[in-house]
């Protein structure tokens, strides 16, 4: 790269500290002195803008080429390169899809070529020395005189096949010339090229284009470009590239980055990549080909390339993605690691990595001689040196290739750290330099120097050093940026000197001076290879024993610099050269290791250092001399307590307005659990699958539950899962009504894509299953298939691509790292941050180690056996530890030199456990070795230490593999089955959880932990062998995850539980997801019942584990106890139920019998497999898994008591009382298990890297890459903060990272859309332990009830009221199977004035001539308050007949609502309605809105034109398709709740729906309803009743009926033939039914009947059916009560009041009027008025209406408020009336509904006499008012003919006149006898006719005024109040 600055330093200020600290250092007496960097950019207010990094003549050229490449300046207009697709290749030499297209490459190649065309070499300007070949058409080309060619160009890309390249400019972007000029053919196509003699391709003649020049650009320093390929994080040989020679095959093949295998015959066994160089060279405009390494495929297209145009996205943040490192330095961010869980290797494709220009994988230009790696490197240093590429050209390397690993990761680096963050492109800031290579790699030099002896380079590190310096060299314009909007001109920068090149070798060695020779620095002449052959001859010479780091420069005067890097030092060049393997790789060479016999040195070696000879030896000896006096130290069984804790929560990914998922539409919940393959994780979620009791919730299956009905659920995701998981897609596509949730346990297991699966299927079945399985096409399509992902480790599934919304992410329980103590204080989580809390000072015991004598004599073997592995090493020197340890604590004291400290305290400790316990009772030991063949090794080996010893009856070891099953010796199965009461013989355990108990060491093989859990008994957690070069944040946290615990602690029992809800993080987590995730994490908080937990107990806390799903919430005091669900996948500490509790002499005093019994009796649900009777209800048993005898010795008062409650949580076991088992705590192994985590011994490495924190106070674990899956996308981002709950981790990971190629979701393009989320996603994720199998097996149950709640309905149920009041009539009907009323007969039949309908239970009693004076007593009024809630209610399944509300969704009303395609929501139009009243002595206008698909029930003018009427059948009209009367449904307050959705209840039958609604109310009813016509109310009735609304309609129809007859009596119909009838309807009607009458005999009154749901149709077209129905004024039907009586339905048809559901004849009840002005009962008032009239009212007994209760809207929406704003006193009845012109408080209310409330509560105090006088009611005049329970009224009449009571007889005890016409006169009043003192109430509208009325009616000759009897409503005089005037009868 040019350098403009040429000189000398210009900062004073940089020389000086410069100097200051290099002095500084020399003088300090210390190993590692302070590092000079510190106060080279630390200060943030000393801006060193001399750090800046020169800035370059071709800058802008360098941020657009991303190769970082040494291009020439850039004329000044240059030509803009337009950006590659994302993702495609842009590296020289090769097309976009990753062909080779290099003449030398592809020569001998068989290239097609069509007819017509000719092949042709094309230079391009960065590969000087290379022809790329291309197909193209010759009639573009030109003749042999240079003419005849046709303007234009046609051609195919001879690499990946792509044909039909029209344009050169394109073609030549796809081959990646990357021209700086205007693309010509005639510029860049020069040769033919022809087959020579033995058939290669060779440069022919020239191309003769007719005075065309020839130009070639030369470039000699061009670097390398960025690799070909992404990573693929496959393993293979380069062997499988017939065209590339692999390296080590033929050494005199230059080959340039080598491959790191091992130092043996076998070079190609293993590959050393860095997965960096793929995404390495991600400049911001030129993003790698990232699909896998697909250009030597045959598939390259099976990953499509997608083109994007935005600027493509950093791809990757630093050294490797794949990093798997240690420590906290370290360059380690580690090459070729393939993703921990992408499968095995895939042989056919290169690791990314070393290989240099002669493999794809790495093509480098370089010139120069190749570099010769001397023969014998690795014997004479004891470590392969690591050479890290960084600026500039690399040299070929040939030789012993074998002896050095080449990285491409500080390269990466480099160049990632040189593109300016996207954050600071928006602001504009293109004038801020990148940090310049020479400033890279003087900060590089600074960063090793201070490295100490112990530490390993990290690539996190070093990006983070690179942005504060790049900061702080430009804090003042990234201030300006962020403070101000950007400018179309940013200010220039100010230009401080920045290191020149010629000053780096100096300034670089004069830093390294002060560091006592760990970094040497080389500086070249010409070229890296001359720096490089140095520094081969000195480590032959062994003059670099001290140089841990070799740091190479090459800087020219004018060219860019060139460097690398070497690490020499034993430690760390190990450490770094394996940590470039893959998983698969790894396994290989250790396998290879041990088949090859090379690790049999190792044994020898350990022979020699026992005094007494070989070990063999001594044990043989030593067997001898001992044999025959083995005993067993196992006694009496013991019993266990467990508790159990409901968990609760349900995400719910619904939302009526999105209609991602219509939960209304399913019936119920069926479940698949999708597991790693591992037999023990599959065991344990089967047993806890089964012991659940979920299945049984579901209604799965029905009692006894068996354990393979239980298997049905659970699939392991193995090769043979493919044919199941068909079936299970078979079963949702049958079942359409069915929700399927596919829970994907252990979710971050294998994220391979299925594409890179497509490629490599022969090699392994099992890669990317995956993805093949839950992401194809029919699970994403399935509309009822929801997919849960359940981790632990969430961070690969929260990328920018991931397919999961934020808000569909669950976090459980809760941010629990922030310091809050979120559990209940007797329990305590112990995860990851508590462990290493631990190890702060002030701690009693850190419970996280290392072993340091283990460290040393690994570092030291592995200086002597330079060519093992260091697992291997590692394993070995742990074995023989333990080895002699067993031997030391066995009699043999000689042996304690042999071993460590802390592995002969595990071995003592597990020897002597259970000699301290009566029962037996020993401890676990978790021996974690993750590679199998290694496993197998020490499995042998101690069990062999064991045999000799004698000692196999005191513990057992147990080789723990995921593909097998546990294999435990018969002596301690019989020890399992004695302690756990088990009497089936062919019992063994078949999971870890049940060797709870067992004294054993288990050796845990397997690279990844697979979700299986542990028991309580694990003391120790032995991880000193996990592979800690593998350094990703995903692998560490998952094998300290195999630690966490929940602890319980000691607590007086007095306390007993505590339900309080902490306050917790829990709002603070779902901070961010507001609508949508209220419900689910509100459901996810919501049922987690405390429980009561015993003393001294120690839960381990486990994926699966127990009875116990001790599911914690969010608002829950008692998180989890002590089992759990947690790990991602483990099942519930399954059979842990027999595991033994610490002993204690509580249960010794029983016999088992009686345990069983009290554990029965007490309540606590437990479920025992051998005993089905004792299964749970299923209400409590989902939560039970764990079966466990319980200590009987708390009272059950002290049991939880949530086992019966609703949320179906189950109760906790019985509680030992607290001195019993403390008495016992020391001696029993597991009581002491119970108060502490088990204690974690791990490698040094990780040990250091946990606990160093970074600037945020996080360890520095957590910024490490998240998984090997992922990339970062950039190196400018910010750290993790400590403070960031877990939903703000999961923003910055989907900010921050990308999916590798290999990842599933790679090819999903979210960018953040949200319409790239799949609707039906959902993530829970925990720690590990947590409880979450729990959670989501939970969430199932709940799930399952809201969909039963969802297809429920509570609705009233009620009987009848008043049935005593009712006289038995001798009148029957003739027939009971009258199908309709007989009109001669009905007639005939008297009227019923009594109301019946429950709801009228507070309102006064009607009395009439029937009813004699009986009911004296009808008991006590309600409380206001208490009319709604104590309404009785049932919960019925809704029919479907049923009418829904907004929230209800299915295929077949979408039409009806109007969520149609064909639709648009808008097209409705309004139209003005206007008739003249000559009630409201005014023109009404109403106002309809009418929706195009419904504009057919209307007449226009003309189309679009003046509505005239809505059109009405005939009555002869005889259609069975459509239902001829118009149904109106008044409503306010219900736009989501309201029934108007009738399409199913009308059984899809043609009809006209019209909603009438109040003005104020019209647009949010049109947002919900967009289909339903409406009928809005003008604006004065915006405050009235419901009165008004059916005055309204009414009068409406009656208009409409006029206009009706008019129009059709034009059309040949008569006026009495048009359909009189409509139907006014609550907006809660809900079902509806018929009862069936079976008569016994022709005239018998014996009968039986049953009822059934029928449609709202077939009701009404029954209805409408009937004879003369026209004579009929109201019909309705009764009201729905599951308590009805035979008689009320022995007669057919009733006379008497209806309500709820009318069919009202407009044409009789013309003059019939409902009253306006009404609130309450304006039916009763009606349906009176109706009668009065001498009309017809019939109610159809044999149907019925049910209604559902609302709890919004309708009569509640009035509230009774004071108009002073701030009053808060509450308004009581009595206040609603006040004297007139009175300081009385005003109300804003209407007058009408005061009026009516205060009669109904005080009328009192109006009518004192009527109170419980039933004999004597209140007379009222033409009107009905509920004067409340205790007074009885009697309604007549004023009407002329109009047909009244007698009530000659009786005598009245109150007369009521309310708005009185003219009707009433003095005569007419003077009919009535009333008694003395009787009292008197005239309403009116105001005083003066008040007054009128009293004069006018003579009432002062009969009653007594006094001017204080005046009252008014509470209104002010604007809101007209009502006047009342009282009097007292003389």
């Amino acid at each position: 790269m040019g350098n403009s600055y040429a000189g000398q330093l210009k900062s004073t200020r940089f020389e000086e500290v410069l100097h200051n600290s290099i002095e500084a250092s020399l003088r300090s007496n210390t190993l590692v002195p302070r590092p000079i960097f510190s106060q080279l950019y630390l200060e943030a207010e000393q801006q060193l803008s001399s750090l800046e990094g020169g800035s370059r003549a071709d800058n802008e050229e360098e941020e657009e080429d991303g190769e970082g490449g040494l291009e020439p300046s850039s004329p000044p207009n240059a030509y803009q390169l337009p950006p590659p697709p994302e993702g495609c290749c842009t590296t020289d030499g090769f097309c976009q899809a990753g062909k080779d297209l290099r003449l030398v490459s592809i020569s001998s190649e068989p290239i097609e070529v069509p007819a017509g065309f000719l092949l042709v070499g094309a230079k391009s300007p960065s590969l000087p020395d290379h022809l790329l070949v291309c197909a193209v058409d010759k009639r573009f080309l030109p003749d042999d005189n240079g003419h005849n060619a046709l303007l234009g160009f046609s051609g195919n890309c001879v690499g990946c096949g792509k044909k039909g390249f029209c344009y050169f400019t394109e073609f030549s972007n796809h081959i990646n010339l990357k021209l700086t000029t205007q693309p010509k053919k005639q510029k860049h196509l020069k040769y033919y090229l022809v087959r020579n003699a033995q058939g290669t391709l060779t440069k022919g003649p020239l191309i003769c284009w007719k005075g065309s020049e020839f130009r070639s650009r030369q470039n000699s320093a061009n670097t390398c470009s960025s690799s070909l390929f992404p990573p693929l994080e496959g393993s293979g040989s380069l062997a499988a590239f017939p065209t590339e020679p692999a390296p080590g095959t033929n050494p005199s093949v230059p080959v340039g980055a080598q491959q790191a295998g091992p130092a043996s015959d076998h070079p190609s066994v293993t590959t050393a990549t860095g997965p960096a160089v793929f995404n390495g060279k991600d400049s911001p405009k030129h993003p790698q080909l990232v699909k896998s390494s697909l250009s030597a495929l045959p598939r390259p297209s099976a990953l499509g390339i997608l083109p994007n145009s935005g600027p493509p996205k950093k791809r990757h943040k630093g050294w490797s993605p794949e990093s798997k490192s240690t420590t906290d330095g370290g360059f380690i961010q580690g090459g070729g690691n393939r993703a921990k869980h992408e499968g095995p290797s895939m042989p056919c494709v290169p690791q990314a990595g070393l290989v240099g220009p002669a493999s794809v994988t790495f093509p480098v230009v370089a010139s120069g001689e190749p570099v010769s790696v001397p023969d014998n490197l690795l014997k004479i240093c004891k470590a392969k040196p690591v050479i890290f590429k960084g600026h500039g050209n690399f040299p070929y390397l040939c030789g012993n290739l074998n002896d050095v690993v080449v990285s491409p990761l500080l390269y990466t680096c480099y160049q990632n750290s040189q593109s300016l963050s996207r954050a600071y492109e928006q602001h504009g800031a293109s004038t801020m330099q990148p940090i310049s290579e020479e400033t890279q790699l003087l900060l590089t030099v600074y960063y090793l120097v201070q490295l100490a002896a112990d530490q390993v380079p990290l690539m996190e590190d070093l990006e983070q050093i690179f942005l504060r310096s790049w900061r702080e060299s430009h804090l003042t314009e990234i201030r300006q940026y962020q403070q101000a909007p950007p400018q179309p001109f940013p200010p220039a920068t100010s230009t401080a000197a920045p290191v020149t090149s010629a000053q780096l070798p100096w300034l670089a060695g004069l830093a390294a001076s002060s560091c006592n020779d760990s970094v040497h620095v080389i500086e070249c002449a010409y070229s890296l290879a001359e720096g490089l052959s140095e520094m081969f001859r000195l480590l032959i010479e062994g003059k670099l024993s001290k140089t841990n780091y070799v740091v190479i420069i090459c800087a020219c005067r004018n060219a860019a610099i060139d460097s690398c890097i070497a690490v020499t030092g034993k430690y760390q060049a190990r450490i770094l050269s394996e940590s470039l393997l893959s998983p698969a790789e790894y396994q290989r060479e250790v396998h290879y290791e041990l088949v090859t016999g090379k690790v049999d040195s190792l044994g020898a070696f350990f022979s020699s250092l026992c005094p007494e000879g070989d070990i063999d030896i001594l044990l043989d000896k030593f067997h001898q001399e001992n044999q025959g006096h083995v005993s067993s130290s196992f006694t009496a069984s013991s019993t266990k307590k467990t508790a159990v804790l409901d968990a609760s929560g349900v995400p719910v990914c619904t939302n009526s307005s999105t209609q991602n998922l219509d939960l209304g539409s399913f019936e119920k919940v069926d479940f698949l659990i999708c597991i790693p393959p591992s037999e023990v994780t599959y065991q344990q979620t089967v047993f806890r699958v089964w012991h659940s009791g979920v299945l049984l919730e579901l209604g799965l299956e029905k009692e006894p539950v068996t354990k393979q009905r239980a298997e049905q659920h659970v699939l392991k995701l193995d090769t043979e899962a493919q044919a199941r998981f068909k079936a299970f897609l078979q079963s949702s596509f049958q079942n359409p009504h069915t929700l399927f949730i596919l829970i994907h346990d252990h979710a971050h297991w294998d994220l391979v894509s299925s594409a890179v699966h497509n490629i490599y299927s022969q090699s392994d079945p099992s890669v990317g299953l995956v993805d093949r399985l839950l992401n194809c096409r029919e699970v994403k399509e399935a509309p009822n298939i929801v997919t849960l992902h359940v981790t632990s480790f969430p961070y690969a599934l929260q990328t920018q691509h991931t397919l999961i919304s934020p808000y569909n992410e669950i976090h459980w329980p809760i941010s629990y790292s922030n310091g809050v103590d979120l559990y209940h204080e007797s329990k305590k989580y112990f995860g990851l941050s508590e462990f290493i809390d631990s190890t702060l000072s002030g701690h009693s015991l850190p419970l996280l180690r290392y072993d340091s004598s283990f460290e040393a004599m690994v570092t030291a073997l592995g200086k002597r056996f330079p060519r093992l592995h260091s697992a291997v090493i590692r394993t070995f020197v742990l074995v023989q530890h333990y080895a002699a340890a067993m031997m030391a604590v066995s009699g043999l004291p000689q042996m304690k030199n042999h071993t460590s400290v802390e592995t002969l305290e595990i071995t003592q400790n597990l020897l002597n456990s259970p000699k301290q316990c009566p029962c037996g009772h020993g401890l676990m030991v978790l021996l974690r070795v993750p590679c199998s063949p290694l496993a197998a090794v020490a499995y042998e080996r101690l069990a062999h230490v064991r045999a000799r010893l004698a000692l196999e009856e005191h513990f057992e070891i147990i080789l723990g593999h995921p593909s097998s099953s546990i294999s435990v010796g018969k002596h301690f199965v019989k020890q399992l089955k004695m302690w756990q009461k088990i009497e089936d013989a062919e019992w063994r355990p078949q999971t870890y959880l049940e060797l709870e108990g067992l004294p054993c060491i288990l050796i845990f093989s397997g690279m990844d932990p697979h979700g299986e859990s542990l028991p309580r008994s694990l003391r120790y957690c032995d991880l000193r062998l996990i592979n800690s070069s593998c350094l990703v944040r995903t692998a560490l946290e998952q094998e300290l995850g195999l630690a966490a615990y929940f602890v319980s602690n000691d607590i007086p029992l007095e306390k007993g539980p505590k339900n309080e809800a902490l306050e917790s993080d829990g709002e603070k987590l779902s901070s961010t997801d507001e609508d949508e995730e209220a419900g689910t994490e509100g459901c996810f908080e919501a049922g987690s019942t405390s429980e009561q937990r015993g003393p001294v107990k120690r839960e381990r806390s486990h994926s699966h584990d127990s009875a116990s799903s001790s599911l914690s919430s969010k608002a829950s005091g008692s998180v989890l106890y002590g089992e759990s669900l947690a790990q991602p996948s483990g099942p519930p500490q399954g059979e842990l139920a027999r595991s033994p509790p610490p002993c204690g002499p509580a249960e010794e005093s029983r016999t088992p019998g009686e345990i069983q019994r009290l554990r029965v009796s007490q309540g606590p649900t437990v479920i025992s497999r051998h005993s089905p009777g004792l299964a749970p209800q299923p209400d409590s048993s989902l939560r039970t898994g764990r079966r466990s005898l319980q200590v009987p010795a708390a009272p059950s008062s002290q049991l939880s008591s949530s086992s019966s409650s609703s949320s179906g949580s189950s109760s906790t076991c019985a509680v030992p009382t607290a001195n019993v088992l403390v008495l016992q705590a020391s001696q029993c192994s597991m009581a002491k298990a119970c108060r502490q985590p088990p204690i974690v011994f791990l490698p040094k490495l990780v040990y250091d890297m946990l606990l160093s924190t970074d600037s945020s106070g996080l360890p520095k674990s957590a910024s490490l890459l998240p998984s090997p899956s992922v990339m970062w996308t950039s190196s400018f981002r910010p750290l993790l903060s400590k403070m960031m709950t877990s939903t703000e981790q999961s923003l910055y990971y989907r900010q921050w990272t990308v999916p590798r190629p290999s990842h599933m979701d790679y090819g999903n393009r979210a960018e953040g859309r949200v319409d790239s989320f799949h609707p039906r996603r959902l993530l829970l994720s925990g720690p590990p332990q947590i409880g979450k199998t729990g959670a989501y097996l939970q969430f199932l149950s709940i799930l399952s009830r809201m969909l039963i709640r969802l297809t429920e309905v509570d609705v009233y149920d009620e009987e009848e009221i008043n049935t005593s009041l009712q006289e038995e009539s001798d009148w029957h009907y003739l027939q009971l199977t009258d199908p309709w009323p007989d009109l001669e007969l009905f007639q005939k039949m008297p009227f019923d004035y009594i109301i019946h309908d429950p709801k009228y239970e507070d309102a006064s009693l009607i009395c009439s001539h029937h009813q004699s004076i009986k009911s004296e007593d009808r008991g006590m009024s309600r409380k206001p308050e208490d009319l709604y809630v104590r309404r009785q209610t049932a919960r019925m399944r809704l029919s479907k007949y049923a009418a829904y509300n907004t929230y209800h969704h299915c295929e077949q009303c979408q039409q009806y609502m109007g969520f149609h395609p064909h639709y648009q929501l808008s097209e409705s139009t309004l139209h003005v309605f206007a008739f003249s009243c000559s009630m409201l002595g005014e023109e009404i206008q109403l106002h309809f809105i009418i929706p195009k698909s419904k504009e057919y029930h209307f007449v226009f003018s003309q189309p679009g034109g003046q509505l005239e009427s809505m059109r009405l059948p005939l009555v002869t009209d005889k259609s069975h398709e459509h239902i001829k009367s118009p149904t109106f449904t008044p409503t306010t307050g219900r736009h989501e709740h309201g029934l108007f959705n009738l399409y199913h209840a009308m059984d899809g039958a043609n009809h006209l729906h019209v909603l009438v609604v109040k003005e104020y109310e019209m647009a949010i009813y049109k947002k919900y309803w967009p289909n339903h016509i409406m009928l809005v109310l003008p604006s004065i009735f915006n405050s009235a009743g419901v009165g008004a609304a059916h005055f309204l309609i009414k009068e409406l129809c009656y208009h409409n009926l006029e206009l009706e007859r008019n129009r059709q009596e034009e059309l040949g119909v008569k006026p009495q033939d048009i359909w009189p009838f409509i139907v006014i309807s609550d907006d809660s009607c809900v079902m509806w039914n018929a009862a069936d009458v079976d008569c016994a005999g022709e005239r018998s009154r014996e009968f039986s009947w049953s009822e059934r749901n029928v449609s709202l149709k077939h009701i009404m077209q029954h209805i409408e059916a009937s004879p003369n129905i026209t004579h009929y004024a109201l019909i309705g039907m009764r009201k729905w009560a599951s308590k009805t009586r035979g008689r009320e339905v022995q007669e057919p048809f009733s006379r008497c009041h209806v309500h709820d559901f009318i069919i009202l004849n407009v044409d009789l009840t013309q003059n019939v009027q409902y009253n306006q002005n009404r609130f309450t009962c304006d039916d009763v008032d009606f349906n009176l008025r109706v009668h009065s009239a001498g009309l017809l009212l019939c109610r159809f007994n044999r149907f019925s209406v049910m209604k559902k209760q609302i709890a919004v809207g309708g009569h509640r929406s009035f509230h009774i408020t004071s108009k002073v704003s701030d009053s808060s006193v509450a308004i009581v009845p009595s206040q609603y009336i006040c004297a007139p012109d009175s300081k009385h408080t005003f109300l804003a209310a209407p007058a009408q509904l005061l009026l009516e409330k205060f009669l109904q509560y005080h009328s009192h105090r109006f009518f004192p006499l009527s109170l419980k006088n039933h004999g004597h009611p209140v007379l009222s005049v033409d009107c009905y008012l509920n004067l409340g329970p205790q007074i009885s009224v009697c309604y007549v009449s004023s009407r002329p003919h109009s047909l009244n009571i007698s009530c000659s007889e009786m005598v009245f005890s109150g007369l009521l006149l309310y708005l009185c016409d003219s009707f009433v006169g003095a005569s007419f009043l003077k009919k009535f006898h009333f008694l003395k003192g009787a009292t008197l109430c005239v309403i009116c509208q105001d005083r003066n006719s008040l007054r009128q009325t009293v004069v006018r009616l003579e009432l002062e000759d009969e009653w007594q005024f006094r001017l204080r009897d005046e009252f008014q409503t509470a209104n002010a005089k604007e809101d007209r109040p009502l006047f009342f005037l009282t009097a007292r009868h003389i």
